[in-house]
């Protein structure tokens, strides 16, 4: 017999009204990835962890996190996705040491939302928060405006709940859009689309040239980088697990970054913990292994994650602002993790960003694009006409980089 389901994961609101931190407790049978996959679903519902807990025999894992929430936190929802991304109780009997699951999960259908509007500063934060809301996954969009002033949104999305081919489900999108955009929305509609459709990449999107030249700075000299992060490996403290420790400035998603990391890896976390002190400092001790169940002893291999980890520390998104002729370009690009997944939230950040400096966004695309043996998601934002000075520019770059990073 298995653990009931409400037992898999367990919230506890918090106790004293001096204390924020709410109490996520994950008990259930362990996956090579499990971690980056919990650490994702929290990252998307917008919360902050402060202190984590790791435990796990390879069959069983026992993980404990503490978070800051918001006031519009969907607890039941949240707890419910994350029972969602545990393996079944049952699969605990008869797995292999760190075995990943055999079949994956089936890609879920893809939709396309057609929104026309009337153009207003911050339209798309306006719009891409409904969507959030509504657990649309933004898959790809492209966005232009018209001359006179109407705006075409094409919006590739998935449904976490897996309904949006009902009518009751597209009818309930579009009355939400409605009541937010009110009569600057002119019309709406949902079909289905193939995942082939979301792939391409099309013309529009940068030569690798041009990329490589604004991104493929893997060390991080640029203006926006995290500064003092220290990533050591040490095999004398434990006769069976390689410690890792890991002394950073604390950001958003600072977590998954590390686990999505080791996921891509596939290297297993047997136990660790992680806690945020004062002034955004991070402390990370990690015991790991292999997927065969061995240290990493080999000092090529050593290097090779120390290396991986710091650039994903240090720089785990690229943004810039470039000049095309008469253009104005905001570019903001992620690492994609190689199970395919992308960094949540992204969009919002940056959408958010711009409305709060009041800049409007002529048009958008979203993309996947290879550099190297990496695949990016790319974000391309053609800007409004706005002053090039380089006071102007740097204030864009800033606010969107603190955005991301939750360093408002």
């Amino acid at each position: 017999m298995g653990l009931l389901n409400d037992d898999v994961v367990t919230i506890r609101q918090p106790e004293r009204d001096d204390d924020p931190k709410s109490v996520i407790t994950v008990n259930c049978p362990d996956k090579t990835g499990l971690g980056s996959d919990l650490c994702r679903l929290i990252l998307f519902f917008g919360l902050t962890i402060v202190r984590v807990d790791v435990s796990t025999d390879g069959k069983w894992c026992y993980i404990v996190f503490w978070v800051i929430g918001k006031p519009s936190t969907r607890w039941g929802l949240l707890k419910k996705r994350l029972i969602g991304v545990c393996p079944s109780c049952s699969s605990a009997s008869g797995i292999s040491f760190y075995q990943s699951e055999l079949q994956p999960p089936k890609p879920p259908d893809v939709f396309l939302l057609k929104l026309c509007c009337y153009d207003r500063k911050g339209l798309l934060h306006d719009v891409t928060v409904v969507l959030c809301e509504l657990e649309l996954t933004i898959k790809r969009v492209k966005v232009s405006t018209t001359p006179d002033g109407r705006v075409m949104d094409l919006f590739f999305i998935t449904d976490t709940r897996e309904l949006l081919h009902t009518n009751t489900r597209q009818e309930d999108t579009c009355d939400c859009l409605k009541s937010v955009l009110g009569d600057v929305m002119i019309s709406c509609s949902i079909l289905i689309a193939g995942p082939e459709t979301v792939c391409s990449q099309g013309h529009s999107f940068l030569p690798p040239a041009i990329m490589e030249d604004k991104f493929d700075d893997e060390h991080g000299s640029g203006s926006h980088t995290s500064n003092n992060v220290s990533v050591t490996l040490d095999n004398s403290l434990s006769p069976a697990h390689t410690l890792v420790q890991i002394v950073c400035e604390d950001h958003k998603g600072l977590l998954y970054d590390i686990m999505r990391t080791f996921k891509d890896y596939n290297i297993q976390i047997s136990y660790g913990r992680g806690t945020t002190k004062q002034k955004r400092k991070c402390e990370v001790d990690l015991f790991i292994m292999q997927a065969d169940g061995k240290k990493i002893v080999d000092p090529i291999k050593q290097s090779a994650l120390c290396s991986r980890i710091q650039m994903e520390l240090r720089r785990p998104l690229r943004v810039t602002l470039v000049t095309r002729g008469p253009d104005t370009e905001l570019l903001v690009a992620n690492p994609v993790e190689v199970s395919g997944k992308g960094r949540p939230l992204v969009f919002y950040d940056i959408t958010l960003a711009l409305k709060m400096l009041n800049t409007g966004i002529f048009s958008a695309e979203i993309g996947r694009h290879t550099i190297g043996d990496r695949e990016w998601e790319v974000y391309r934002i053609l800007l409004d006409e706005v002053d090039r000075s380089p006071v102007l520019k740097s204030q864009i770059e800033g606010a969107v980089w603190k955005m991301l990073m939750g360093w408002e």
